[in-house]
């Protein structure tokens, strides 16, 4: 005998209804640039995002956007230049993160940091990885870092605040500086027109680095940076004529080869345009030079930190403070330090410092590259401006020719039985 069973209408209905329905849930759809123009701090930046990338972002429905409130856009030095539409469009996808990021997700973010895609490495235009970012955070102070995976890159930013969260679909950080892909060219020579610095008549008529003037000019080197001027930029860290009388017997740099001596001034200059500001608030310690580049990757470093209020910098045998600005305007940044960098891979690795002063910032605080020091914590969403506002140019006006190419003439003369030539 069949048995039926009384199904409830109800029930039947239920599950046609269940039948008929799609197999994914709707997606939640959400305006970009309407949300950001409801954040009065970041107008400027709305204003750019909705005039060249809206349309990328309208179907994106997981994102992290990192933005510039308006005092940062403002002194951005790149974005008062003339940049093309294209160049400007990629400057801001690159702050478009491709996954959303909750607050508690940054906030587990570890010391090692995580690599993120950008919306700027859909285009194709980003070389290898370079449209990705890599976020770091500090455990001991919390502070958030933003940067090219390129070991070369001098573009970074820092987590000022959590502006707004939607959760699972977008995330909005403000972040205090202009991020720039790596190796993407976006500046054209067109925008930035060469310096054209001669390096060595700077050094003179700062007065205090004559030995360094003359060593550059003797070797050949400065052309060398002279030429990278047009590229990256250059930062170069120049000992003081204190610094070099003040080698122990010991060290000879006059008596080395010539090319070893052109790889110790290249131990002196990193192949990117850093400020002081950006030197304060450097995310990777241990930063390459243009010794690195002609030794070799994971050589001829330098680890760079803040110590005491003052700029650090750690060769492995010798700990050097930054003393003052020589120059600085984009592409290239001077600087005086406290020491003669002496590379170790050259001068030794191990025991001592040779050169330690009792007393000196440096040596009152120093730590070995594995224990450096984090970068100070920026200012907040309503601060100044850090980094992104230029330190002053070198103002001094090169008054004689004659005058400062007969001195140089003198000391390179002197260097075989000067008072300070001895010591090289």
């Amino acid at each position: 005998m069949a048995i039926i069973y009384h199904i409830p209408h109800v029930t039947t209905v239920l599950h046609v209804l269940l039948l008929l329905s799609p197999a994914t849930p709707p997606v939640l759809a959400f305006n970009i640039t309407a949300l950001l123009s409801s954040i009065p701090e970041l107008s400027s930046y709305s204003s750019l995002v909705s005039t060249t990338i809206s349309s990328d972002l309208s179907h994106r429905t997981s994102l992290t956007l990192l933005a510039i409130p308006n005092p940062y856009i403002s002194s951005s030095d790149l974005l008062t230049r003339r940049l093309s539409s294209t160049a400007l469009a990629d400057v801001l996808r690159y702050h478009v993160l491709l996954q959303y990021l909750s607050w508690s997700d940054i906030q587990k973010i570890p010391s090692s940091g995580v690599l993120v895609t950008t919306l700027f490495q859909t285009t194709g235009r980003a070389t290898s990885n370079y449209g990705s970012v890599n976020i770091t955070r500090n455990p001991s102070n919390g502070v958030v870092s933003i940067h090219s995976p390129a070991p070369y890159s001098p573009s970074n930013a820092t987590v000022l605040s959590l502006v707004k969260t939607l959760p699972y679909n977008v995330t909005i950080l403000a972040v205090n500086s202009l991020l720039v892909p790596y190796n993407s060219d976006l500046v054209s020579s067109e925008s930035r027109p060469p310096l054209g610095l001669n390096i060595t008549k700077a050094l003179i008529d700062a007065h205090n680095f004559n030995v360094a003037a003359s060593m550059l000019a003797a070797s050949g080197v400065v052309e060398e940076f002279e030429a990278d001027e047009g590229g990256a930029g250059i930062t170069l860290f120049v000992p003081t004529d204190t610094a070099f009388a003040d080698l122990p017997t010991t060290v000879r740099l006059q008596s080395l080869p010539a090319d070893k001596k052109a790889v110790v001034l290249k131990f002196h200059v990193l192949h990117s345009y850093y400020p002081l500001g950006s030197l304060e608030s450097i995310v990777n310690p241990v930063q390459p030079t243009l010794a690195t580049e002609a030794m070799g990757a994971g050589s001829f470093t330098l680890n760079i930190s803040r110590v005491n209020g003052s700029v650090a910098i750690d060769t492995g045998i010798v700990q050097a403070s930054v003393t003052q600005t020589v120059f600085d305007q984009n592409p290239v940044a001077i600087f005086g330090v406290s020491e003669v960098l002496l590379p170790r891979e050259i001068f030794g690795g191990k025991g001592p410092p040779v050169n330690p002063k009792p007393g000196s910032p440096v040596m009152a605080g120093a730590q070995t590259p594995e224990s450096t020091p984090s970068p100070e914590n920026s200012p907040g969403l309503n601060g100044p401006p850090s980094h992104l506002s230029s330190p002053p140019g070198f103002g001094q006006e090169i008054t004689s020719g004659a005058a400062i190419a007969g001195g140089l003439l003198s000391l390179l003369a002197g260097s075989s039985g000067g008072p300070t030539s001895g010591r090289w």
